[in-house]
C-alpha cells in the first residue's frame, strides 16, 4: 500500500530533526503500532512493514476463518473471506490488510506528536552516546543560559550543564561567552540525558597541563599527584622519567610561558609546582610551600607529619582558612599538621612524661604521679622542699632525681635540634637539583596570574 504522503510528512519532521532514514523507519513502525494499539486496543495479531525507499506503509492484521464471528479483532466469517479467496475454508489464515488512511486526520494527527516524541528521544540517545565517549576531554562552547544553580552550555544541538560547584569561585560568566570546561559525567536520566562539566575538578587542571606541556602529553613527564582548591590555588607533583627533562622546568616553559596559560584560563589561580620525591621529609617540605618548616617528626605507619615552623611562619604555612595545611596533606598522602616553634618547644617540655625518662624507677616516678606530678616541666617548676616532703622521698633522692630529669631533658632538646638540623640539611640538598639552578632547570615554583617570573621556591 502506497502512501507516500504520510511517509513524506514524516520524513520532513525527520529531515528538520536530522534523524537517519533507516531509524526514521523503526520509530514510524513504532508510531503505527502505537495507533494500533489505541484503535483496537491490541497490537498482538498486527505487523507494520515500512518501506521508506519505496514511501509505502503496509499494515497486515491475522485472523482465522469461522462460520460464526465471535471476535471480530481476531477472526472473520467465511462469506466475507471467500470474497477475496474463493478457495479459502473454516479454520484457514487469513490477512487483511489495513489502509493507514483508515486511522484518520485526527489519530494521523496524533501519530506527528509521537513521531515527535520518538524522535526527540532519539536524538537524546544520540547526544548521551556522543558525550559518553568523550568523558575527561576538554570542551569549548557557548554560555546560553545563567542560574543561580547552574549555567548551561550549548555545543551544536546538546547543552550542558555547569552546576554551581563545579564552576570556578569568582568566575563570572556572561550569556554568549566562549567557555572552556572538561566533560566530568554523562547521565541518562528519565528526562533524558544530562550531560555535566566542570571548571572546578582537578582533573580539568591535569587536562590542561596535558594541552600545554608536550612531555606530559607523551608521559616523558607524569603528574603525580593533584590537590586543588579552584580559584585560588592548587599544588601538583610532578616527576621525569628522563633525568634529562626537568619537570618542573618543562611545565613553567621559557619565562613561565606554559604555566601562564593555566594561570590565566583558571582565573590567575595560584600553582605550586613540585618536584616529586621517594623521600618523604623533602616532599613534604615541598608541598608545605611557600612556607619552609623549621624540622619536622614524620610517623611512617600512621602517615602523618608534625610541622614545626618560626613563629612568624605559621600563617602561611596554615593558609587561609587551613587552605595551604590542606592542600600539602592531600597531595602528599601524609595527615600534616602545623605547630608553632614557641609552642613545640613548651609542648615539649610539658608533654615529656617520668615514667618515659631512663634512669627513673618505676617506685620514685609512681610517687611523684600520686602527689600530681607527672612531667618533666612539673617537676622542674616544683619547689624542692614540696618535693621532700613526699612521703617516701628523701633529699639525696629528689636530687638525684631533679639530675635525672635535667639531663633527661636537655638530652632531649639535643635531639630535636639534632632532627631539626638534619632535615633542613636534607631537604636543601636534594640530589635532584643544585640550589644555584634557573626556572629552566628546575626548582619548585609557585605562579599566580601576576607573575611574569617564577617565584623560587628554595627547599
Amino acid at each position: 500500500m502506497i502512501n507516500r504522503e504520510i511517509i513524506e510528512a514524516f520524513s520532513q519532521i525527520a529531515r528538520e530533526k536530522n534523524v537517519d532514514r533507516s531509524e526514521l523507519g523503526e520509530i514510524i513502525e513504532k508510531v503505527f503500532l502505537t495507533l494500533i494499539e489505541k484503535k483496537y486496543e491490541s497490537t498482538d495479531n498486527f505487523d507494520v512493514i515500512v518501506n521508506m525507499d519505496k514511501g509505502e506503509i503496509e499494515i497486515y492484521q491475522h485472523k482465522v476463518i469461522v462460520k460464526e464471528v465471535a471476535d471480530p479483532l481476531h477472526e472473520i466469517g467465511l462469506e466475507e473471506a471467500r470474497i477475496m479467496d474463493p478457495d479459502l475454508a473454516i479454520g484457514d489464515p487469513y490477512v487483511e490488510i489495513i489502509d493507514p488512511t483508515s486511522f484518520g486526520r485526527r489519530l494521523i494527527s496524533h501519530a506527528k506528536q509521537i513521531l515527535n516524541q520518538q524522535i526527540m528521544r532519539v536524538e537524546k540517545n544520540v547526544i548521551y552516546d556522543e558525550y559518553s565517549k568523550k568523558i575527561g576531554q576538554i570542551i569549548i562552547g557557548d554560555v546560553h543560559q545563567i542560574r543561580r544553580d547552574a549555567i548551561f552550555i550549548n555545543i551544536g544541538k546538546a547543552e550542558l550543564k555547569m552546576p554551581r560547584e563545579e564552576q570556578i569561585p569568582g568566575e563570572r560568566y556572561r550569556r554568549g561567552e566562549s567557555l572552556k570546561s572538561i566533560l566530568k559525567e554523562a547521565i541518562l536520566g528519565a528526562t533524558g540525558p544530562e550531560i555535566i562539566v566542570s571548571r572546578a575538578d582537578p582533573s580539568f587542571l591535569i587536562k590542561l597541563f596535558e594541552n600545554e606541556v608536550p612531555e606530559i602529553y607523551d608521559k616523558t613527564i607524569e603528574i603525580k599527584k593533584v590537590a586543588r582548591h579552584a580559584g585560588d590555588r592548587s599544588k601538583v607533583i610532578v616527576e621525569s622519567n628522563d633525568r634529562r627533562i626537568d619537570a618542573v622546568g618543562a611545565c613553567v616553559g621559557i619565562k613561565g610561558s606554559r604555566i601562564q596559560a593555566i594561570v590565566r584560563e583558571l582565573n590567575n589561580e595560584k600553582i605550586d609546582i613540585i618536584n616529586n620525591s621517594s623521600e618523604p621529609e623533602i616532599l613534604i617540605t615541598r608541598a608545605l610551600s611557600p612556607a619552609k618548616p623549621y624540622m619536622l617528626e614524620i610517623d611512617e605507619e600512621k602517615k602523618t607529619a608534625l610541622a614545626i615552623f618560626d613563629d612568624s611562619e605559621i600563617s602561611v604555612a596554615i593558609g587561609k582558612m587551613g587552605q595551604n595545611i590542606r592542600l600539602a596533606s592531600e597531595v602528599t598522602g601524609y595527615t600534616i599538621d602545623a605547630i608553632k616553634k614557641s609552642d613545640y618547644e613548651v609542648s615539649e617540655t610539658e608533654t615529656f612524661y617520668l615514667e618515659d625518662i631512663e634512669g627513673l624507677t618505676e617506685h620514685n616516678w609512681k610517687l611523684l604521679y600520686s602527689v600530681g606530678i607527672e612531667t618533666a616541666d612539673e617537676l622542674l617548676n616544683a619547689p624542692q622542699e614540696d618535693l621532700v616532703s613526699i612521703k617516701g622521698l628523701g633529699e639525696k633522692t629528689v636530687e638525684k632525681i631533679i639530675a635525672v630529669v635535667e639531663e633527661a631533658v636537655e638530652k632531649r632538646r639535643a635531639e630535636l635540634e639534632a632532627a631539626r638540623e638534619a632535615a633542613q640539611a636534607e631537604a636543601a640538598s636534594s640530589d635532584d637539583f643544585d640550589e644555584d639552578e634557573d626556572l629552566e632547570t628546575g626548582e619548585d615554583v609557585e605562579f599566580s596570574g601576576d607573575d611574569t617570573t617564577a617565584d623560587i621556591v628554595q627547599e
